[in-house]
């Protein structure tokens, strides 16, 4: 497979909604400064790749073709992926495969989501609409019915989690919290950006327990892009500051949590890690000390914790006990969400990952400004992206600069 580079980078502020943007302006939007970034034009783009969750939120089936025509791409290929909150790092890897395959030199890859657009018609509001969309995603026969919803899909497993290891207790989880929330002020980006404290986390109202309303990520309305580019056209367009892809893992659990190896534990995530690390050269028992940080999926507190034991941070069972040692936070051992992740930016779903991956790629380059991380040693990071019924999908991306490229 050829190299493949990201060459260039566009995020869109996370908004509670854009009353004066539709979707397909929104995603020109993050377009526009991915194409700036690179320095090259949408005619040049020979393929694009399309993340959009959910077609209830833009009140539009097959939004993707109406965005393509928008963006001045007709008459060349394009794709959409659609695997729940882990949506853009599917995309991203549908990107790559375009460059790496060799189909094409440079790949605009593009996510963006419109939730608030999608209102219930007899009530005017879009809460109830946006959930009702969101709870489509679990299986219609048994599930739906019972009430199954995102915040009780996760919950399950974190506490479960909780059962046989002891953590993440509501503490270490409000603790998350407080670290992502906190490191959204530094980000102009990020819709939640808020000083907290423990107690205060724990006393916000119950979402389904042990979640409380700040244990959770907001559904939001943004657009991210990348520049994906083939070695030859990093040459060509000398770049100066290419951020490469190293290694990509991805893997779907069981749609039904019942079914799986084990309720505790994500296995998506395992595997989607381990063949990420396979590929970069990395080891899973030593990632903490191969990279500098990670952007993670924080739909919810608890995940985040589990997230560390799964994709090799510390050992099961440990991961509550990191974020009470310090870690994670800014300063800490490996510095995960810096740009504040879903809980701190908001989660808006098929641009979420997209916008990982290119936080991770500016913290590399250096360009993240109030929120970089100051201590860039083994020049690479990580992204990840879980979602769908269960969180049965995930996705791990390990990125490098030219010094991380070379080690």
């Amino acid at each position: 497979m050829r190299k493949v580079a990201i060459i260039g980078v566009g995020i869109t502020p996370f908004k509670t909604r854009y009353l004066d943007k539709t979707y397909f302006e929104l995603a020109y939007d993050a377009a526009d400064m991915a194409l700036n970034d690179a320095g090259i034009t949408h005619n040049e783009i020979e393929s694009t790749v399309y993340g959009i969750y959910n077609e209830l939120f833009e009140r539009q089936f097959m939004p993707d073709i109406f965005i393509n025509s928008y963006l001045g791409l007709n008459n060349k290929p394009g794709t959409r992926i659609a695997s729940g909150g882990a949506t853009g790092g599917y995309t991203v890897r549908m990107a790559y495969s375009e460059i790496a395959s060799g189909l094409s030199d440079l790949s605009l890859c593009i996510g963006v989501e419109k939730c608030n657009d999608c209102y219930d018609e007899l009530t005017g509001t879009t809460t109830p609409a946006v959930l009702n969309a969101i709870a489509y995603s679990v299986d219609m026969t048994y599930e739906y019915p019972m009430g199954m919803m995102a915040a009780s899909s996760y919950v399950t497993m974190v506490n479960a989690h909780y059962e046989e290891y002891g953590n993440p207790t509501e503490e270490q989880m409000a603790l998350v919290s407080v670290k992502n929330h906190g490191n959204a002020m530094l980000n102009p980006k990020a819709q939640s950006p808020m000083k907290l404290t423990v107690e205060e986390v724990m006393n916000s109202r119950i979402i389904c327990h042990p979640f409380k309303m700040l244990d959770c990520c907001l559904y939001s309305e943004a657009s991210a892009a990348l520049i994906l580019a083939s070695e030859q056209k990093v040459k060509e367009l000398k770049i100066e500051n290419p951020i490469w892809i190293k290694g990509i893992g991805a893997a779907n659990a069981d749609c039904f949590i019942g079914n799986r190896e084990s309720i505790s534990r994500l296995y998506s995530n395992i595997y989607a890690a381990k063949a990420a690390y396979k590929m970069a050269g990395l080891e899973y028992d030593k990632i903490k000390e191969q990279i500098d940080l990670a952007e993670l999926h924080d739909a919810f507190s608890g995940q985040e914790v589990i997230s560390y034991e799964e994709l090799g941070f510390v050992p099961f069972g440990k991961g509550g006990k990191w974020i009470e040692d310090g870690g994670p936070i800014m300063d800490g051992e490996l510095p995960c969400n810096p740009s504040g992740g879903l809980i701190g930016c908001g989660h808006a779903v098929g641009a979420t990952g997209i916008m990982s991956t290119g936080e991770a790629a500016l913290q590399l380059r250096g360009d993240a400004g109030k929120h970089q991380v100051k201590t860039i040693e083994n020049g690479r990071a990580l992204a990840h992206s879980i979602g769908g019924p269960g969180a049965a999908y995930a996705a791990i991306i390990v990125i490098a600069n030219e010094e991380g490229l070379k080690k």
